[in-house]
C-alpha cells in the first residue's frame, strides 16, 4: 500500500462487516465501494489478481467475461471459483504470490530493456 501511494497508483479499499477498526481510506459502505470499483474497471483488459480471495473474487464478478483474468493464489479453492466465474480467458495459477510476483518483474524487466528470450533446447 506505502509503494502504490508513494507512486500515485490509485486503489480501492472495501471494507466488509467484519472489519474491526477499519483504515481511513477504507470504503465501508458496500455500495459506494461496488460504485467505486465499477469505476475504476471501466476499460480494463486484463486483471491480475493476488492473494486476496474475497476482494478477487469481488473484482471478478464485477469484469465482463472477456478480460483475461489471471489469478495467482496459494489455496487451490480460490483458482478454481475465479475461474469457474464464466470467463473464457481465465488464467489460474495455484502458488505463493512471494515467489510469483518477484519472476513476473523479472520478466517485465527483461521484455522493457529489450532482452532476447532464451531458446529452450528441445
Amino acid at each position: 500500500m506505502y509503494e502504490a501511494t508513494e507512486k500515485g497508483i490509485d486503489y480501492i479499499l472495501a471494507g466488509s462487516i467484519r472489519d474491526d477498526g477499519p483504515l481511513p481510506e477504507v470504503i465501508t459502505d458496500t455500495v459506494r465501494a461496488k460504485d467505486a470499483m465499477d469505476r475504476a474497471l471501466k476499460g480494463v483488459d486484463m486483471a491480475i489478481m493476488l492473494g486476496t480471495m474475497l476482494h478477487s473474487i469481488a473484482v471478478g464478478n464485477l469484469l465482463p467475461s472477456y478480460v483475461k483474468t489471471i489469478c495467482v493464489d496459494i489455496n487451490p479453492s480460490t483458482v478454481t471459483k475465479l475461474m469457474d466465474r464464466g470467463s473464457a480467458q481465465a488464467i489460474g495459477l495455484v502458488t505463493d504470490i512471494g515467489i510469483f510476483l518477484p519472476r513476473l518483474a523479472e520478466e517485465i524487466e527483461k521484455m522493457e530493456s529489450g532482452a532476447e528470450e532464451k531458446e529452450i533446447p528441445c
